[in-house]
Formats: structure tokens, C-alpha cells, sequence
């Protein structure tokens, strides 16, 4: 320990904590500060991180609130946002912390967890679903705003013993709110969405909310969680039924609230399972588990129960695309200029969406494809008025250098009018 400090901080693990919010880059918090300003003095600032936080007198500064819109339901989500120094502070206790917690979560936990990602929990409800006639997709209302402090530092003090831990936890999820006008907004409840160490403290508290809670009381019952997105199966729709009911009552307990309208029971409806019911359809995780036609090891076509991208998620990346306005700002570039920016867009939805029933991925890069074609009309005066002569000059380039756009390399290539 250093002389004359409380607490025992290792400087090396400050510095690992500033090249991890590096790498993960994020915007500037209520000082205005960014990443490259905080670099400026890199030596004095994270100096001063440690030095506060070995001596037990750092305090958290208020956190940035931005509201995110969510899209087609309307409303927004609120997102915090940290100082980049704060985002350092939190990440050196996370890199202490995490450690000691991990290994007690549950393996159908996957959210922000080493070695577990979204499409694991998508794969597996999938096949899950297969074998399960019922499912019950959960929605906890407001859950990152509704955390019960008591009830989470209960829990972190049980995996820790660390004073400085428990201390600066305590005061992150104390720390006020400054909305865009400058007001601020005191807390005492709730964890904003957008922290370091937020993900880590809500996968604790949902380990014991409900992870742990179902282990004990239904041992067989299977569920996918990625943070608070959960769904659950269920063999038969009055078990559904009745394990709703006692889920309620549990987060309850835990003063948590299932969102009434966004709940629901789903049956999963495939060729073997030709009953009826008002829901038979889940979005989770970017994807909309519903009866789709497939082909079977013979060839022969029947219906199953499987995800693909969902239209929430497909609408998103339509108007990422005409936010481009490729022919309207981009026509001074060249087609290699351009693929440089939209090809790692594409990868991504590609490695995404596209892991699961890729056909329903291809109409909505057909998108990115009518966007080029108009950038070939604004690009070259003899194709401005002939859209037909200008899909087929794209579609022979395409045909040509087929590596050169992601869209082309997975088979989405105009017409070359040969």
C-alpha cells in the first residue's frame, strides 16, 4: 500500500483500465471532455484517478443524461453518460470486481459477459424452442431505473469485502442525474444505462432477482437472460401460466414490476404444433422468432419455429442507410472510397443477423443496393436519367471485382441486363 493512502489501488490496473475505455471510445460527460482532451495531461489525469481513490475521497461527478428514441413504439431510453475520467474510475473497480462474481452467474446468463454473446443466447432459445411448446417473453418494466439500492449493495457487499469497492459503488449509483437543461436530478434508485459498471451490477442483481431464484424453485425450468431481455420456456401453456405468475410475484419482491402490455405467452407454432393462440411471436435480441417455412435433409418444405431479423432491427438499418445520402453528399467519391465506409456496416449485420435464416436479412441490403444505384445516376451524367442503365453498369462492375462491397460478396448483385 502506498504511504499515507487508505486503500490499496494498483497504478497498473489504472492503466489497464484507460486503454479499456479507450477501446470502447464513448462521448464526453457533463465536463465536456473528451477522450483526446483527457489525453492531453494522460499522466496528471489518471495520477489524479488513482491518487483520489487510494486516499477514499473520489466522488463521482453527475452523469449525463441523453434520451435515445426508441424507434416505431415511440418514447425514449434514457442513456447516462460519464466523464471519461469517471469511466476510468468505474472500470478500475469493475477490473476488481468482476472477477469475484463471474464465476457464480448462471450459464444462461449472456449479457456482457467474457466469452458469452447475444447470438449464443439467440442460438439457444432457438433450439429450445424447438423442444418446448411454450415460452413466455418477459419484460421487466424500467428495470435499469427501478434497481433497489439496499437490495444491490446487499448483494455486492456478499461478494466482496473490499472497503473501497462497496464505498465507490455506493456512491455511482447515488451520483445525480444532469439532464440537457442543466438540471439535476438526485437518485435513490436505479443504475443508468450507458456506466461501466453498470452491466456487471445488473447481472448480480438479476442473478439473485431471478437467475438463482428459478434454479432453487423450478430446477427444471430453461431460460435465455441477456441482461434484463429475458425468455423463458415452458412445456405446457398452463405451466407458462402459472411460472408467469410466480415470476411476478418474485420480482416483486425484489420491487421490481413485469411491464404488463409487454409481456406475453407465446406458443410455438411449427408443422408438429397446429394449435392456435393470440400470440405466436417474440422479438428477442434483434430477432423475431415466429413459424417460417424450411427445408428439411430431404428437401422437402415444412414450417419451424425459427428467428430471423426482426423489423424493429430491419427498419434501423433501412434508415441508417438513407442517412448515408450516398447520391446526395458522396457522388465526388469513388465506388472504392465508398465501399471502405459501408463495408464494415454491412459485416456487421451480416455477422449478425445474418447468422440465423439469412434470407430475410437479403431484402433489406436490397436497400443499400437501390442506393447505390441512384449514386451511379449522380455520379455519371449520361446514367442521370436512365435508372435501368445504371443498375446494369453497377451490376457488370459487380460481376467484375465481386469482392469489392460485402453486399456483393454474399450473392446481392443487380441485374447486369445480359
Amino acid at each position: 500500500m502506498a504511504k499515507g493512502k487508505s486503500y490499496e489501488i494498483s497504478k497498473q490496473v489504472v492503466w489497464e483500465a484507460y486503454k479499456r475505455v479507450k477501446a470502447n471510445r464513448g462521448a464526453a460527460g457533463v465536463d465536456g471532455q473528451s477522450l483526446e482532451d483527457f489525453e492531453k495531461d494522460l499522466k496528471g489525469n489518471l495520477y489524479k484517478i488513482w491518487n483520489r481513490m487510494s486516499a477514499g475521497s473520489y466522488f463521482p461527478p453527475p452523469v449525463r443524461l441523453v434520451e435515445i428514441p426508441k424507434g416505431q413504439g415511440g418514447g425514449v431510453r434514457p442513456l447516462g453518460i460519464p466523464t471519461v475520467a469517471d469511466r476510468v474510475a468505474q472500470m478500475v473497480v469493475k477490473m476488481y470486481f468482476e472477477p469475484l462474481v463471474e464465476s457464480h452467474f448462471h450459464p444462461d446468463s449472456y449479457g456482457y459477459r467474457p466469452g458469452k454473446s447475444a447470438l449464443d443466447a439467440v442460438g439457444t432459445a432457438r433450439q429450445r424452442c424447438w423442444r418446448q411448446d411454450w415460452v413466455i417473453d418477459l419484460d421487466i418494466k424500467g428495470f435499469f431505473d427501478n434497481l433497489d439500492h439496499e437490495l444491490l449493495m446487499r448483494a455486492v457487499r456478499h461478494h466482496t469485502d473490499l472497503p473501497w469497492v462497496i464505498l465507490y459503488v455506493q456512491r455511482w449509483l447515488t451520483a445525480p442525474v444532469q439532464h440537457p437543461d442543466g438540471r439535476l436530478e438526485e437518485r435513490t434508485k436505479g443504475s443508468p444505462q450507458g456506466s461501466v459498471i453498470s452491466p456487471v451490477l445488473a447481472n448480480l442483481f438479476l442473478h439473485y432477482a431471478f437467475d438463482e431464484w428459478t434454479r432453487r424453485n423450478h430446477p427444471h425450468v430453461q431460460f435465455e437472460r441477456y441482461a434484463d431481455d429475458v425468455v423463458i420456456h415452458a412445456g405446457t401453456r398452463a405451466q407458462a401460466e402459472s411460472l408467469l405468475e410466480a415470476v411476478r410475484n418474485r420480482l416483486r419482491q425484489c420491487r421490481l414490476e413485469v411491464h404488463p402490455d409487454k409481456t406475453k405467452i407465446v406458443y410455438c407454432q411449427d408443422s408438429d404444433r397446429r394449435g392456435t393462440h393470440d400470440h405466436i411471436k417474440f422479438d428477442f435480441l434483434g430477432y423475431t422468432f415466429r413459424p417460417r417455412r424450411a427445408r428439411n435433409r430431404r428437401g422437402k418444405f415444412f414450417v419451424s419455429f425459427l428467428p430471423a431479423i426482426s423489423g424493429k432491427a430491419a427498419q434501423k438499418i433501412r434508415v441508417m442507410i438513407r442517412s448515408w445520402r450516398l447520391g446526395a453528399t458522396r457522388n465526388n467519391q469513388s465506388l472504392e472510397e465508398i465501399s471502405r465506409f459501408v463495408n464494415p456496416y454491412v459485416r456487421g449485420w451480416v455477422n449478425y443477423y445474418g447468422r440465423y435464416y439469412r434470407s430475410a436479412l437479403n431484402p433489406v441490403l436490397r436497400h443499400l443496393e437501390r442506393a447505390l444505384v441512384y449514386w451511379v445516376r449522380r455520379k455519371f451524367k449520361r446514367l442521370r436519367r436512365h435508372q435501368r442503365k445504371a443498375t446494369h453498369w453497377l451490376g457488370r462492375l459487380a460481376r467484375r471485382e465481386p469482392g469489392l462491397l460485402c453486399v456483393w460478396q454474399i450473392g446481392i448483385q443487380p441485374a447486369t441486363g445480359q
